[in-house]
């Protein structure tokens, strides 16, 4: 009665089985939009083709993917060559993709590039208006989804690594047409607590369910944030616009978990390691004071006092005796200075140099009047003057001239005639 059924595994076969038979489906060719896109590590893609009716499961093989000039991104348009197939293990159909060419990008793409340039040229990209993340902070804010495994990451990664931090959820939708109003409401509510960080993101997705942190005013509300906020949204491989204007970026959810709060074992250690830096410190702080105290201790003036007096009281006997000896060196030369006044001419004959004086006296007197011009006139000479001036050649007086002549005894008017 059983023989009629078959198995699951079986129906998979002949559905595969007829599907690899239809000549029609060994080569097709497909134009769509790359979305979720992946690379893995050994060089194969996984990604999905869609067009704005339906979707299909694409793999391209390293064998094929090393022939390609560019990298396939999301919200890339392309024209593809492959063959349809089912992968058994899921029972789901797919295509394999041989060959890829670029047929232009799709709108979420472009809208994202465009958007990305204009908020990079206002400056809103700019690291150097980056808040710093706090290294120990004591409560975090997450701006998410409520349930699922973004959150529950986020938790328990923090509580792991530093469970004195107080975690507040703001609930948030994270993807939908009605996500980017809900995440900047919730943003602007954990700016009115007090918290030290903020992570705003969620778990991974195709590029349309992380299309609310592409949002202008999600990534305006993000940059605006009075808190420092870190960025979590999707997989390593994944980038949106919050990305690029939050204080910083995480890779993954529990990436910002991670970034947001230190290891406790790491703190212990750390602070292990400055304990042993302070003791250091002071052991080595008292053994330099210990040598210091020891070389005052052993110095000449503690062991022996009474020679800084002793000193003293040499220097003070030098003093002295050369303040004697300047004394009596100087009273000696004043005495002499004193006796040789005293035994000047001048104080024990004093008319003698009256009579000197006087003698010079004459002598000066007797060549005035040898060269006085009185003398002349009384040995018969006259002097000739016109209008006060002397003559001394007659070539300098003209006739009708009015002259006075000077004698010894008076003087006389004349005139040249």
């Amino acid at each position: 009665m059983n023989d009629k059924y078959i198995s699951v595994s079986q129906l998979t076969r002949y559905i595969k089985y007829k599907i690899d038979n239809d000549q029609n489906l060994n080569e097709v060719f497909i134009k769509g939009e790359i979305s979720n896109f992946k690379a893995h590590s050994r060089g194969h893609y996984y990604f999905t083709l869609k067009d704005e009716g339906s979707r299909i499961n694409a793999v391209m093989f390293a064998s094929s993917t090393k022939k390609l000039k560019f990298l396939p991104q999301d919200g890339m348009k392309v024209l593809v060559t492959g063959k349809i197939s089912v992968f058994e293990a899921n029972g789901g159909y797919q295509i394999y993709v041989n060959d890829m060419l670029e047929d232009g990008v799709g709108n979420l793409y472009i809208a994202y590039e465009q958007l990305k340039k204009k908020l990079e040229e206002e400056g809103l990209f700019d690291q150097t208006k980056k808040k710093p993340i706090p290294k120990i902070p004591s409560r975090v804010g997450v701006v998410t989804a409520p349930t699922g495994a973004a959150i529950k990451d986020i938790i328990s990664t923090i509580k792991r690594r530093w469970p004195l931090t107080e975690i507040y959820l703001f609930p948030s939708l994270v993807q939908g047409e009605d996500a980017k109003e809900d995440i900047v409401k919730q943003i602007r509510k954990a700016e009115t607590y007090d918290l030290d960080t903020l992570i705003v993101g969620r778990g991974g997705g195709s590029i349309e369910d992380l299309w609310p942190f592409n949002e202008e005013i999600v990534a305006r509300a993000i940059y605006t944030c009075n808190i420092p906020t870190i960025s979590a949204v999707g997989h390593e491989i994944d980038f949106t616009i919050a990305d690029f204007v939050a204080d910083l970026r995480a890779p993954t959810p529990t990436g910002a978990a991670e970034m947001a709060v230190p290891q406790l074992t790491d703190m212990q250690n750390y602070l292990n390691q400055i304990n042993i830096r302070l003791n250091n410190t002071i052991r080595n702080k008292i053994i330099i004071n210990k040598k210091k105290l020891d070389n005052i201790i052993n110095r000449n003036i503690f062991k022996n006092p009474m020679a800084i007096y002793q000193t003293k009281e040499m220097q003070f006997d030098s003093i002295i005796e050369r303040l004697k000896f300047s004394l009596v060196n100087l009273t000696n030369i004043k005495e002499k200075e004193l006796l040789k006044v005293k035994n000047s001419y001048i104080l024990t004959n004093p008319y003698q140099l009256l009579d000197k004086k006087s003698n010079k006296y004459l002598q000066i007197v007797s060549k005035l009047e040898t060269l006085s011009p009185l003398l002349t006139l009384k040995r018969g000479y006259t002097i000739t003057k016109v209008d006060n001036k002397i003559i001394n050649s007659s070539k300098k007086i003209k006739k009708d001239t009015n002259i006075t002549i000077e004698f010894s005894d008076g003087s006389i008017n004349a005139k040249v005639i």
